[in-house]
């Protein structure tokens, strides 16, 4: 949400807004992601409480909830913090880190990993070793070049996850972040232990809403390049600039945005000027 894109009338730029605050690292409407985040958490553990308490039909549409809430944070929250930590505190964006893998069951550090990863191949074709860039390219199980079926890429997808990939490259790149990885995969796993200990039932309850809600991320990922072009760099990405969906998912829709290189779009001798930006980068998924 603090990752907004401007436009000249000559180049697509950049700005990354200022604030005075001692708490928020970019500008205080992030109270508005962490409030939602500390909610959710609390709507996690509430489903646990309510279990024992509430009628069966009740449960199954908490945990239908549940379901779409884990790719909401994921997309939204979780997504906005990798870009642009909330806090000028490392200690807070530590312990919000920590926070957020607990309630959506991944590590935040791991998912960072493989979401800048993503950016480095932004769902390239297979290479000739039938290889991609990008570890969760909508293209790396497709046929002949052509994107996988949503459906097999949705529900695949959570099962196709390499965790000794992911701490091989964050061991390389940053030990300590790869230990704090394997933290976080620790606090989420011992939570959900803790909670099958505690009711068994539950836990059975709970595990194919928390399946079924990492499948809905996949799925929001797929449509953010379906329809795009891999090829070419300005329409890598799809976006959809609904304003219901934008204010409810922290401006998750603006995909195309920030998948296309800034780097390129501020370079003044590509000639990048407004309307070719607009009539280059991908279809929208809403007007």
């Amino acid at each position: 949400m603090t990752k907004m894109l401007s436009q000249s009338t000559e180049f697509v730029v950049i700005e990354r807004p200022t604030t005075s605050s001692r708490i928020f690292a970019h500008t205080r409407r992030d109270a508005i992601p962490v409030a939602a985040a500390l909610l959710h958490c609390a709507y996690f553990f509430g489903m646990f409480f309510l279990f024992p308490r509430v009628p069966l039909w009740v449960m199954l549409i908490l945990g239908l909830i549940y379901s779409v809430s884990i790719s909401w944070n994921i997309n939204g929250i979780s997504h906005n913090f990798i870009h642009n930590p909330y806090f000028r505190s490392p200690r807070l964006n530590r312990l919000f880190s920590i926070l957020e893998s607990i309630t959506v069951g991944f590590s935040q550090i791991f998912y960072e990993c493989i979401h800048m990863q993503h950016h480095k191949g932004n769902a390239d074709r297979p290479d000739d070793h039938g290889e991609t860039i990008d570890w969760i390219s909508i293209y790396k199980h497709g046929d002949e070049g052509e994107a996988e079926h949503p459906l097999k890429y949705t529900f695949l997808s959570f099962f196709r996850e390499d965790p000794k990939t992911v701490f091989k490259e964050l061991k390389r790149m940053n030990p300590r972040e790869a230990f704090w990885g394997i933290f976080e995969l620790a606090s989420f796993v011992t939570t959900f232990v803790i909670l099958g200990i505690l009711n068994w039932h539950y836990i059975c309850f709970l595990l194919p809403f928390y399946y079924f809600g990492h499948c809905l991320s996949y799925l929001n990922g797929y449509y953010r390049h379906y329809g795009g072009n891999p090829d070419e760099p300005i329409a890598w990405g799809v976006s959809t600039y609904s304003k219901l969906y934008n204010w409810t998912w922290f401006f998750n829709g603006y995909h195309a945005e920030t998948s296309f290189p800034a780097e390129s779009a501020l370079d003044a001798n590509s000639g990048l000027s407004r309307p070719e930006f607009w009539s280059n980068s991908a279809r929208l998924g809403c007007a």
